[in-house]
């Protein structure tokens, strides 16, 4: 094979995956049925960002009253951050709104967690909830394969850090999804993606 032809089928190879990563993501990035626009976010419990990042995510969703769309995306460096997506995760299992409790009250105590208190944590949260935390979680390892599952979805999309925002919609013209790069424009491209921008 000469030097043009390992060219043009490297470019081919990158041409298809591209392809790919932009379907994956125009089947991911939408709202959920019966919403016109959603924040979906990838985020990572133990991220001190997505921690920061946290607080305004919900104000959005509640001052323009539109779901937001969590994906679990535990990075390898953190010691703690997967169990407690498997934790969020059994709290889903439960309601989506103890889910979502569950992970608010994570990122207000983040700083104090370690991976030998989580579980303290975890059941403290349950007492006050009054849900029950049974020793072992995840006997079956569904909540965990649903993890892997969304972290590869994150990698076929291109999801490089956490916490990862996008402003969606259920237009089938134009940008039907922005990433949301600079938190303080959160606002405003909410606003576009309303019009149609």
């Amino acid at each position: 094979m000469n030097k043009n032809s390992v060219a043009v089928a490297l470019f081919s190879v990158l041409l298809v995956s591209a392809a790919a990563a932009q379907q994956d993501a125009s089947t991911v990035l939408k709202p959920p049925k019966g919403a016109e626009v959603a924040l979906v976010v990838f985020e990572d419990l133990q991220c001190p960002d997505c921690r920061r990042a946290n607080p305004l995510v919900h104000q959005a969703a509640k001052t323009y009253n539109i779901p937001i769309v969590v994906h679990d995306f535990p990075l390898p460096m953190h010691s703690w951050a997967y169990d407690a997506a498997i934790m969020a995760r059994y709290f889903d299992s439960q309601s989506k709104q103890l889910g979502s409790q569950f992970r608010d009250y994570i990122y207000e105590n983040q700083p104090e967690i370690t991976p030998e208190n989580l579980r303290g944590y975890a059941e403290k949260f349950a007492q006050e909830h009054k849900a029950e935390l049974p020793f072992v979680l995840d006997p079956q390892g569904k909540l965990a394969a649903e993890i892997t599952e969304e972290k590869e979805l994150g990698r076929r999309v291109g999801i490089e850090h956490t916490p990862t925002i996008y402003v969606v919609s259920n237009k089938r013209q134009g940008k039907p999804f922005v990433e949301v790069v600079d938190r303080s424009q959160l606002f405003q491209l909410i606003d576009a993606m309303k019009r149609g921008e």
